[in-house]
């Protein structure tokens, strides 16, 4: 069930930005991507004439990734079976605490998951380790880690994995290989019309 919104801060403008710093907290931009086998099919070669089939098991979200991206370009993941909830946020966000080290400022949408009462009750209880701010309504363009997840589908294109289990193996295998290229996840920021020196 979802509350309204918890309290947080708009993430527009340097406000969110300063105080992540008199804080000593490290930013990141959130957000969550879907993986089925139903993807998007891509171009790829064959004989003429003979037509590529791509056969799906199951028309269903299977997996789901919760991504978070620093202005620095480190990438942080967590996979899932299924849909996201607002008890895979909170273990989201407590490994995020984990791998960061410091005490986080989050920005993220206004999905269900991350303004449901048990998320809101979640952040209220850590508050030195969690703040939150929240992206304007129907931007997604404004959030770096769209990008990322672009990346990784047009990556996961044509592919047949046989079984959830192969999905969950391919998705951790595409953000990981992401992971690797901090200089094209700082340039998502660019892409967002964020300045990353102003977000370090």
């Amino acid at each position: 069930m979802s509350a309204p919104s918890p309290p947080g801060r708009s993430a527009i403008g340097s406000r969110s930005k300063k105080q992540a710093r008199r804080e000593g907290r490290t930013l990141v931009f959130l957000d969550e991507t879907g993986h089925g086998f139903r993807q998007r099919p891509g171009t790829t070669w064959a004989r003429r004439g003979a037509t590529p089939l791509l056969r799906r098991v199951s028309k269903r979200r299977e997996v789901s990734s919760i991504v978070a991206v620093t202005p620095d370009g480190r990438l942080y993941a967590r996979h899932v079976r299924g849909s996201v909830s607002s008890p895979t946020v909170i273990l989201a966000l407590r490994y995020f605490r984990r791998q960061i080290g410091t005490p986080l400022l989050v920005v993220w949408d206004r999905l269900n998951a991350h303004r449901a009462r048990r998320t809101a009750a979640f952040l209220a209880a850590h508050p030195r380790d969690f703040a939150v701010a929240y992206l304007p309504a129907y931007a997604p363009e404004l959030n770096p880690e769209e990008p990322c997840n672009a990346c990784v589908k047009r990556a996961m294109e044509n592919a047949l994995p046989n079984s959830v289990a192969d999905l969950h193996r391919l998705a951790r295998r595409e953000f990981r290989r992401l992971q690797q290229r901090p200089e094209l996840v700082a340039g998502c920021f660019r892409h967002a019309g964020l300045r990353v020196t102003q977000l370090r």
